[in-house]
């Protein structure tokens, strides 16, 4: 019988004015120490950003959303953060900023299948 898997999450968020608190998911990212798991999915809607009035470019924050990709994922291309191991990386990405790119506060769970369970929740609450 196939154990179930703990893993934490948090929802990645474009606050495009921080000053106001207002903000909206653009994406998740998923890890799990034992199964040295991680995963991130981004999607970034370009109707949604250009209705926040935000000064800063769509490309420069779809730019960033890319490098959060790459650092989850140890791309060596993305720098020092990156060549952590997946808890550290998980942990840096998903620790509390004042930038436009912002996490919610990691969520706990098990599941029997990692990869299901991401594309539900990644349904559920960005898309």
């Amino acid at each position: 019988m196939q154990e179930p898997k703990l893993y934490e999450y948090a929802v990645i968020r474009l606050v495009p004015k921080p000053e106001r608190e207002e903000f909206f998911n653009v994406g998740l990212i998923m890890f799990s120490k034992r199964e040295k798991f991680i995963k991130v999915k981004i999607h970034l809607c370009k109707d949604k950003f250009q209705l926040m009035h935000s000064k800063t470019e769509f490309e420069d924050v779809k730019n960033h959303l890319i490098s959060f990709e790459k650092i989850a994922n140890g791309d060596r291309f993305a720098g020092s953060i990156a060549q952590m191991e997946i808890p550290e990386r998980f942990r840096w990405l998903t620790a509390v900023k004042s930038s436009i790119i912002q996490t919610s506060r990691p969520h706990p769970g098990s599941s029997l299948d990692l990869e299901k369970t991401f594309d539900r929740l990644f349904e559920e609450l960005v898309l």
